[in-house]
C-alpha cells in the first residue's frame, strides 16, 4: 500500500513538472511584438531631435533589436542546456533568423555606412563589433553567447554616442544611396534564400540554374541538370520561425532606414516602394492560430503555413530588387 501511495505522489510530481515546463516552455516561444521605431527613439534618446543625426535611428534601432534578442521572456534560448529551454527550438530558430540579420547589417555598418570611400579608415568601434555578434549562436560558456552579443551592443552605443558628439568627427555615418544599396544586396540574398527553402515544403522539381545559362562558366562539382526539393518534415517549423525571426528584425531595420535615408529615398523616387517592402513584411509578422505549422500540399484541404510566408518574403524580395534599381539611378 505504501509502496503505491509512493508511485501516485512521484506520477504526481512528474506531470506537475512536464506541465510546469510545458506552459514555461509556450510562453518563452511567443514571439516578440513589433515596436515603432520612431516612438521608442523619443522616449530612450538622451539627446534633442536624433532623428537629425545621420546613422543615430538606425544604430538605436540595431541595438533595441538586439538587446530584444537577450531580454525577451525567457532571455536568449539558443544555447541553453538545461530545461525546457534545451526541448525548445521555435524560439531558437526564430532567435537565429534575427540575429543573421543583426549580423548582415553589423557587417555593412562598419564596411559601408560608416566609411566614406573604400580606402577610408574603418571604425574602431565597429570593427569589434562585427566580429562579436558572429559568435557562435549556441556557445554557452568561455564566452557564452549572450556575452558576446552584450559587448557588441555595448560597441554600438559607443558609436552611437560619438555621432551624437559634434565635436568629435572620428566616427561618421553617410546616408549614401550607394552605401544602402550595397545593404540591400546582402538582404536580398538573405530573403532570396528563405522563399527557396519555404517553398520547398511541397517538394518541386528545379531545374539547375547555378551556372545561368553561361556556356563557358564552371563550378567545382557537377550536379544533375533537374532535381527534387522537398524540405525534412523535422525542418518545416524551424525553416518558419527563422524565416518570421529574419523578417521580425528586417521590418524595424527598413522602418529605421525610411527615416534615415528619406531625403535620399525622395530624390530617387524610392520612398513609395520601401513602404510597400516595410507593408509585405509586416504580413510575416501576423499571429499564428494554429498551435502547429501546417503543410498542406498547394491546394490541399489544408493550410500551408511556409507558401504564406513564402509569398510574403517572395513579394518583400522583388520589391527590394526594384527599389535597388532605383538607387542605382542617377
Amino acid at each position: 500500500m505504501r509502496q503505491s501511495i509512493n508511485s501516485k505522489r512521484i506520477a504526481i510530481v512528474a506531470v506537475v513538472i512536464v506541465l510546469l515546463f510545458w506552459l514555461i516552455g509556450w510562453y518563452w516561444s511567443l514571439s516578440p511584438d513589433t515596436f515603432d521605431v520612431r516612438q521608442r527613439l523619443k522616449q530612450n534618446s538622451p539627446v534633442e531631435n536624433p532623428t537629425n543625426i545621420a546613422g543615430y535611428t538606425l544604430t538605436t534601432t540595431m541595438i533595441d533589436v538586439s538587446e530584444t534578442l537577450l531580454d525577451k521572456p525567457g532571455g536568449y534560448l539558443s544555447n541553453d542546456i538545461t530545461p525546457p529551454g534545451i526541448f525548445l527550438d521555435n524560439m531558437p530558430a526564430w532567435e537565429f533568423g534575427a540575429l543573421e540579420m543583426v549580423r548582415d547589417l553589423a557587417l555593412s555598418m562598419r564596411k559601408d555606412f560608416s566609411r566614406s570611400q573604400s580606402q577610408s579608415i574603418e571604425n574602431p568601434y565597429l570593427t569589434k563589433a562585427h566580429p562579436k555578434f558572429n559568435m557562435d549562436h549556441k556557445s554557452w560558456a568561455l564566452p557564452s553567447s549572450e556575452s558576446s552579443y552584450s559587448d557588441g551592443i555595448e560597441l554600438l552605443k559607443k558609436y552611437r554616442d560619438e555621432l551624437a558628439n559634434t565635436r568629435n568627427t572620428d566616427s561618421q555615418f553617410y546616408t549614401r544611396a550607394d552605401n544602402l544599396r550595397e545593404w540591400l544586396k546582402q538582404v536580398e540574398k538573405r530573403l532570396g534564400s528563405y522563399s527557396q527553402r519555404l517553398s520547398a515544403s511541397v517538394g518541386s522539381a528545379r531545374l539547375n540554374t547555378d551556372l545561368a545559362g553561361d556556356s563557358n562558366a564552371k563550378q567545382s562539382s557537377p550536379v544533375a541538370s533537374q532535381r527534387v526539393v522537398k524540405t525534412s518534415w523535422w525542418k518545416l517549423d524551424d525553416n518558419f520561425y527563422e524565416a518570421r525571426g529574419a523578417t521580425w528584425a528586417l521590418l524595424h531595420f527598413l522602418k529605421a532606414v525610411e527615416i534615415e535615408f528619406y531625403d535620399v529615398l525622395e530624390d530617387k523616387n524610392a520612398l513609395v516602394s520601401l513602404q510597400q517592402i516595410i507593408r509585405e513584411l509586416e504580413a510575416t509578422q501576423q499571429s499564428v492560430f494554429s498551435p502547429m505549422i501546417l503543410n498542406g500540399s498547394g491546394f490541399g484541404m489544408l493550410a500551408n503555413h511556409s507558401l504564406v510566408m513564402a509569398n510574403y518574403i517572395s513579394r518583400a524580395n522583388a520589391a527590394l530588387i526594384e527599389l535597388s534599381e532605383l538607387l542605382n539611378q542617377g
